[in-house]
C-alpha cells in the first residue's frame, strides 16, 4: 500500500511546546505507512534538528498570519510534494496553508496548541482573533484541541465542530529520570545543597516572566539557599533580566539561552515553575513530571487538566507573585511533602501521556481521513 504523505506545518523553527509535539510527532510515525513532510514559516533549531533526523524540511519565510504573498508558494510545494493529508499547527500555520487545501482539494487537520485569543488582550484585538480562530476551524475537516478547556472554549465561544481532544504527550525514554545525566549543577556552579528552581519556557508575556522574579525576589528575603535557572530567549528577556537587577536578585538567578540538552536541566532542579497567564496543555510541565519534579503553576486551560493541587503539582494564582513565593518555599523546606507529588507527577504522566498513546491516536486519525477522501469503490476495497 502507497504511504500516506503528510503535510505537518508549523509555525517557526524555533522550539516551543507545538514545536517540540511536531519534532516528536514526525520521528515517531510509522514510515511504512507514513512519509511526514514538515513546513516551517521561519528557520531555528528545530528546523537543524529535523534535518539531522532525516526528515524533509521546507521553510517558506514569513512571521506574519494570514500572508497572502506566500500562499501561493505554499501551494505549489505541497502540489510538487504530491501531499495527501495537511496537518497544520496552531493558528499561524493553519492561515497560511487552509488557502493550498482547498485549491488543491486536501483534507485539512488543524491542531490547536492553544488557542490565540488570550486574556490579556484588549477587546477589539481578542474578538478579532476569536473570529480568525472560527474561521480556521470552519475550513478544517479535524480540529484536534490538545486540552478540553480549549475545545469547551471553541464550542461555546463559535459553536466548533468537527474536533475532538488528543492531549499532548511526553516521549518517556527521553525523559527518564533513571538515565545518566550531565552535571548540570557542577558545569553552572550550583551548589548541590542549593533548592533549584528552574523556569524553561521562551520568556514572553504568556509566560509571565516578572512575576516569577518577584516572587524570587519574595523567596529571597526568607531563604538564602534556593536560586533560579532561567532557560530560553524571547521578547521579554532583557526585560527580565533588567528587573532582576532593579530587585537587587540578579545573584540569585542564573539566566541561559535557549539550550537543547533539557532533560539534563531538569534532572538537575528541584521545583519546575510554569507561572502563565494562558496554556494549552503544557509539554514542559509533562516533561518535568515524567522526570519525577514537582510542579508549581497557574491554574490555567490544560494545566488544570494536569494538575491536581498538592497531588500531582503545586497550583498558584495567575500574576500572584506572593502565593508562587509562598508555595516555592513550602516546596523548598518540605521535602517529604515535595517528594510525595513528584513521586505521583511521575506515576500519573507514566500511566497517562506516552508518546504512543498520542501516536496512535493521530495515525488513525491519518488513515481515516485519507479514506474519507478516497471515491466510495477505493474505499471498499481497503
Amino acid at each position: 500500500m502507497k504511504k500516506i504523505k503528510i503535510l505537518e506545518a508549523i509555525r517557526q523553527g524555533k522550539v516551543g511546546g507545538g514545536e517540540s509535539h511536531v519534532l516528536e510527532l514526525v520521528t515517531n510515525l510509522d514510515k511504512t505507512r507514513f512519509e511526514p513532510v514538515v513546513l516551517a514559516f521561519t528557520d531555528g533549531p528545530m528546523v537543524d534538528e529535523l534535518r539531522n533526523r532525516g526528515i524533509k524540511t521546507k521553510i517558506i519565510y514569513t512571521e506574519t498570519g494570514f500572508d497572502f504573498r506566500v500562499w501561493k508558494k505554499v501551494r505549489d510545494f505541497i502540489k510538487s510534494e504530491e501531499i495527501d493529508i495537511i496537518h497544520a499547527h496552531g493558528t499561524r500555520a493553519n492561515s497560511n496553508v487552509f488557502f493550498a487545501a482547498k485549491k488543491l482539494n486536501l483534507p485539512l487537520i488543524y491542531t490547536v496548541h492553544g488557542w490565540s485569543f488570550h486574556i490579556d488582550q484588549n477587546f477589539h484585538v481578542r474578538k478579532l482573533r476569536e473570529l480568525s480562530e472560527n474561521f480556521l476551524t470552519s475550513v478544517a475537516d479535524k480540529t484536534i484541541c490538545v486540552s478540553k478547556s480549549n475545545q469547551e472554549d471553541g464550542i461555546k465561544l463559535f459553536g466548533m465542530k468537527r474536533s475532538e481532544v488528543i492531549y499532548n504527550a511526553v516521549n518517556l525514554d527521553k525523559f527518564n529520570s533513571n538515565k545518566q545525566f550531565k552535571d548540570i549543577r557542577n558545569e553552572l556552579g550550583i551548589p548541590a545543597n542549593k533548592t533549584l528552581i528552574g523556569y524553561i519556557v521562551r520568556i514572553t508575556g504568556q509566560k509571565d516572566p516578572f512575576t516569577m522574579i518577584k516572587a524570587m525576589k519574595i523567596l529571597s528575603e526568607k531563604t538564602d539557599d534556593a536560586i533560579l535557572l532561567m532557560v530560553g530567549e524571547g521578547d521579554l528577556k532583557d526585560a527580565t533580566i533588567n528587573l532582576a537587577k532593579e530587585l537587587n536578585i540578579e545573584h540569585k538567578i542564573i539566566f541561559q539561552p535557549f539550550r537543547s540538552d533539557i532533560p539534563d536541566i531538569l534532572n538537575a532542579i528541584d521545583i519546575y515553575c510554569l507561572p502563565s497567564l494562558w496554556e494549552g496543555f503544557p509539554i514542559g510541565i509533562l516533561e518535568a513530571m515524567a522526570m519525577g519534579k514537582v510542579v508549581i503553576a497557574s491554574p490555567v486551560d490544560g494545566t488544570n487538566e494536569l494538575i491536581t493541587d498538592e497531588e500531582t503539582g503545586v497550583l498558584s494564582d495567575v500574576g500572584d507573585a506572593e502565593l508562587l513565593a509562598q508555595n516555592l518555599y513550602l516546596m523548598h523546606s518540605d521535602s517529604k511533602f515535595k517528594n510525595q507529588i513528584a513521586a505521583e507527577a511521575k506515576y500519573f504522566v507514566e500511566k497517562n501521556f506516552g508518546i504512543q498513546r498520542l501516536i496512535d491516536r493521530v495515525e488513525n486519525l491519518y488513515i481515516e481521513t485519507k479514506m474519507r477522501s478516497l471515491p466510495l469503490g477505493y474505499q471498499k476495497s481497503l
